[in-house]
């Protein structure tokens, strides 16, 4: 009966980790992992540079395989960081950052 308690609930604390990195402020403004393009222009502005790094094969539901444009767009330097973020298809899928060396 414990067993089981304790692994959700270290599953739910890996969860909420992993969710506390997909989000980024910029300004008063908050961006998040599956924001549209033009909302991440919007909110936080033109980035620094906007690499293009190829197309990804996606499935749908339905079994239809498409590609979508895959890019990587850099902001900061914010307080020393570096901010990635990776768009596929349109949409924000991942936000990393890194401290300026």
């Amino acid at each position: 009966m414990l067993k089981p308690l304790a692994t959700t609930l270290l599953l739910s604390l890996c969860c909420a980790s992993a969710q506390a990195g997909s989000t980024l402020r910029c300004g008063s403004q908050l961006i998040s992992t599956n924001d549209l393009a033009s909302e991440v222009l919007s909110k936080c502005g033109e980035p620094v540079s906007r690499d293009f790094l190829g197309y990804r094969e996606v499935v749908d539901y339905y079994g239809f395989a498409s590609e979508v444009p895959v890019e990587e767009w850099t902001y900061g330097p914010k307080n020393g960081m570096y901010y990635f973020l990776r768009l596929e298809g349109n949409r924000l899928i991942k936000i990393d950052s890194k401290r300026k060396n």
